[in-house]
């Protein structure tokens, strides 16, 4: 492990703006590597995976694996593969799900983690609010439309909808997202870990 990557979540964990997430004595949840040759950005830890220190570790890390063709034992290899939220704590609930992850959390903690995955071949963004930081000005007119045109993205990018399992109503309104991206997905993915 770096350990300029731990300073950097020690830093993420002493700042005020993270006190309150502190004094649950929950730490930053992400995973990174300067091996690593796949990111996956999604929102925010959920709440089973903040409380056990797993990243994507609930149904939508399952389906996240199971779209990305990977079995746990690659996904869970940070040599491999990187998961960085867009924050790295659990907000909370709101109305009709989680909290979105905090505005400018990404734009802070982001740049310097990346500075040092320098293997990185594939971005895969779950989620729009992944979408909209990583792609700004790029996205179509919603998420939709944007993982649809996840080739104009490619090599670096590749859209995808958030794994959560209550996304099957998007995904029986979007049955070509089975058909034709994820195979494409697990495709890219392949070469990223094995090229």
């Amino acid at each position: 492990m770096d350990p300029r990557i731990e300073d950097i979540r020690a830093a993420i964990a002493r700042d005020g703006d993270n006190r309150a997430f502190a004094q649950k004595g929950w730490r930053p949840l992400f995973v990174a590597d300067g091996q690593a040759r796949l990111l996956v950005v999604g929102h925010a830890p959920g709440a089973s995976a903040q409380e056990s220190g797993v990243a994507w570790g609930d149904k939508s890390g399952q389906n996240l694996m199971d779209w990305l063709g990977l079995d746990e034992k690659d996904f869970r290899d940070p040599g491999k593969v990187a998961l960085i939220p867009m924050d790295f704590y659990y907000q909370g609930k709101g109305a009709s799900g989680d909290l979105p992850p905090r505005k400018g959390f990404a734009g802070k903690w982001h740049p310097a983690l990346l500075s040092l995955l320098p293997e990185l071949r594939l971005r895969v963004l779950a989620g729009g609010y992944a979408q909209g930081h990583y792609l700004a000005g790029r996205t179509k007119r919603n998420l939709t439309e944007t993982v649809r045109a996840y080739r104009e993205y490619l090599p670096d990018f590749f859209p995808i909808p958030h794994p959560s399992p209550l996304n099957f109503r998007w995904q029986g309104r979007n049955p070509w997202f089975l058909s034709e991206a994820v195979p494409e997905l697990r495709a890219r993915v392949r070469d990223a870990l094995d090229g």
